[in-house]
């Protein structure tokens, strides 16, 4: 397949993008505020955001080369107020400190597979294109797809599918797996999706969607390590929020929003003993959820943009510092 060679601003369209700057305007309209953009992709919210507010500052992280090039080259006109980094985005509180003070007024997160690397094929994160085994986020180094698949056991490639797939037939796919590797390895994308609808029962693969969807999902978040880095990301950058200071993320599966939801809701949470007839100021949250609950795209975007379609945007303002016996919470 040809490369897509068309700008950054042509093969992407944000998700909630109305929504994610009405959010973060409170905070980041303010003179000299700095926003980080810890998944930066294509750099569709970092765009609008620096159009909308002429004094912002954007730091935009990404671990994906390709990304970085495509935002990069998006973004140029917006000169130094817009600065690139490649890295993993649980490094946001280091990258905060050494190009913020310690302290910006807004974070964005936009988790999961982005529209670059399922748009290209070659990476290999869709079941729905034959490609090699790969998966990798960052592509110049790490374990791949096949690799995973090439050198777990049984039981870890069980645990992989089960544990970051939700896949009901975890133990029939990852014994398939090892049988078939015995005679060749599994290096492409259609193999894979194959080996999973010959270990599905019928019954089950007649209803939702592609079967091998979920088996893809949970070897792309083993081979970028995604939910222990989230884990490590979430409380970094709420730290990292400036006292007013707004942090708005946006998830697609399960797995992710759990962790999203866990962590804000800690910090809008009381931490006194329960049954005190007066909360202590120490223990008064120290964030203000912005949405009820997990918000959804509405029905006249999914139409546009499907992509759109599973996402679960949650946001929280900074109300005050982080109390003295919680500071260990972002360890």
């Amino acid at each position: 397949m040809a490369e897509d060679v068309r700008p950054a601003a042509e093969r992407h369209v944000p998700v909630l993008l109305d929504r994610c700057v009405e959010l973060l305007e409170p905070a980041v309209a303010q003179p000299g505020a700095v926003l980080v953009d810890a998944t930066l992709g294509m750099g569709g919210h970092s765009e609008a955001l620096l159009e909308r507010f002429p004094s912002l500052r954007v730091v935009g992280l990404d671990r994906d080369p390709d990304a970085l090039r495509l935002a990069g080259a998006r973004l140029e006109r917006f000169g130094d107020r817009f600065t690139p980094v490649r890295c993993v985005y649980d490094a946001v509180g280091e990258v905060v400190d050494r190009l913020a003070d310690g302290a910006v007024q807004g974070v964005l997160m936009d988790l999961g597979v982005s529209s670059l690397q399922l748009d290209e094929v070659e990476r290999g994160f869709s079941y729905a294109h034959d490609a090699p085994l790969d998966m990798r986020m960052d592509p110049s180094g790490g374990q791949t797809a096949a690799d995973v698949l090439a050198t777990y056991d049984e039981a870890q490639i069980a645990r992989v599918l089960r544990e970051y797939g939700e896949e009901r037939f975890a133990h029939r796919i990852a014994q398939r797996v090892v049988r078939l590797r015995a005679d060749h390895p599994l290096t492409r994308t259609s193999e894979l999706v194959d080996v999973v609808r010959a270990a599905i029962p019928a019954a089950a693969r007649a209803t939702g969607g592609n079967p091998a969807k979920r088996t893809f999902q949970a070897l792309r978040i083993e081979v970028n390590g995604e939910l222990a880095a989230l884990e490590r990301a979430l409380p970094a950058a709420v730290e990292s929020l400036a006292v007013g200071g707004r942090i708005v993320v946006m998830a697609y599966q399960s797995l992710e929003d759990r962790l999203v939801k866990r962590t804000l809701a800690v910090g809008a949470t009381t931490s006194a003993p329960a049954g005190l007839p007066v909360v202590p100021e120490t223990h008064e949250p120290f964030l203000r959820l912005l949405t009820r609950g997990a918000e959804r795209a509405s029905q006249e975007e999914q139409a546009v943009n499907p992509r759109s379609t599973p996402v679960r945007l949650r946001a929280a303002e900074r109300l005050r510092p982080t109390p003295a016996h919680l500071r260990g919470w972002a360890a």
